[in-house]
């Protein structure tokens, strides 16, 4: 896991940077059309796939139970928490549809590294990831339709439409190459998380820079909501693994888990499905930003933290 592990260290650090030049000379990213911003998140989505194997599901049928918790608390702890303070900070219809959206996407693509440096349980993260991304479509605009179709006008249709060709066919193209061509995809799944990396800056790049209007004018509000949105998934998921009685390993990949989001796909949607909104990008955006530096930091805090060994009913 060297590439790997390189990238978990300094993703952060390269995706921040990106955002603060993108931010200051908005001319580095104006180039990136955010029409491209599905085709850079159908990278990153192929990229998962090749990287998923039949045993990553092995977790699916061994421990349905941490999977179904893991799922359950993903889709309503984080679209739960989106609404209520979306509310709270009176956000208007293009902010809040972008933080639903947010909270209402399944678990990041760079929460498996942030679990490995957490030491935490890594086959459960991917089982989880994989789970939550392919049931997406479906609960995904359903989420959205129900926390937003009394602000503003919500195409389920359209939105299933657009996760299934983002999303599904672009995981499940990159699944059955691994599948087929197991050998092939090993001598170039090492560069995977580079170009996984390069897509995920890109599309930070994009809103950033066609979107620093919008973050001047709303800023404080914007990060204020991201960053309690994100904490809020970190202890939550946490707590409710502990509560599920969980070993330290697992409450740790909850955390993480609910934590983190598939941002980049909010964004996508967002553009996709609120053309008319304009501030509905933004939120995904500064989530993608915020969420890779609060990662690192907490995959710091937990790696520094004894793990006991499970117990025989944690390990059920």
């Amino acid at each position: 896991m060297d590439i790997s592990g390189t990238v978990g260290r300094y993703m952060a650090i390269i995706v921040l940077a990106a955002a603060v030049l993108a931010f200051v000379i908005p001319d580095t990213g104006l180039w990136i059309q955010t029409k491209w911003i599905n085709y850079l998140l159908m990278i990153v989505m192929f990229g998962m796939g090749l990287t998923i194997r039949p045993a990553d599901f092995k977790v699916v049928f061994t421990r349905p139970k941490h999977v179904i918790i893991g799922c359950l608390a993903q889709f309503t702890i984080m679209p739960l928490a989106a609404y209520l303070l979306c509310k709270i900070f009176g956000l208007e219809a293009g902010l809040m549809a972008g933080v639903i959206l947010v909270g209402a996407c399944p678990g990041g693509t760079s929460s498996n590294v942030i679990t490995y440096f957490s030491k935490g349980d890594v086959p459960l993260s991917v089982g989880m990831t994989a789970v939550n991304t392919l049931i997406a479509p479906i609960v995904t605009p359903l989420i959205v339709f129900l926390l937003l179709s009394e602000s503003v006008d919500v195409d389920t249709m359209s939105m299933f439409v657009s996760m299934a060709e983002v999303v599904v066919i672009p995981l499940a193209l990159g699944f059955l190459i691994s599948f087929l061509l197991p050998e092939h995809t090993a001598k170039v799944s090492t560069a995977l998380p580079i170009v996984s990396l390069a897509a995920i800056t890109l599309i930070v790049m994009c809103v950033v820079s066609h979107s620093v209007n919008s973050l001047k004018e709303c800023g404080f509000t914007v990060f204020a909501v991201v960053i309690l949105h994100n904490l809020i998934g970190y202890a939550a998921g946490y707590c409710v693994a502990r509560a599920a009685k969980m070993d330290e390993t697992r409450c740790r990949t909850l955390s993480v888990e609910v934590g983190m989001q598939n941002s980049g796909l909010a964004t996508s949607l967002a553009a996709t499905s609120f053309p008319s909104l304009a501030m509905a990008t933004v939120p995904g955006a500064v989530f993608s930003v915020w969420h890779n530096i609060s990662g690192a930091v907490l995959a710091g805090y937990y790696s520094r933290r004894p793990v006991k060994e499970p117990s025989e009913e944690d390990s059920e």
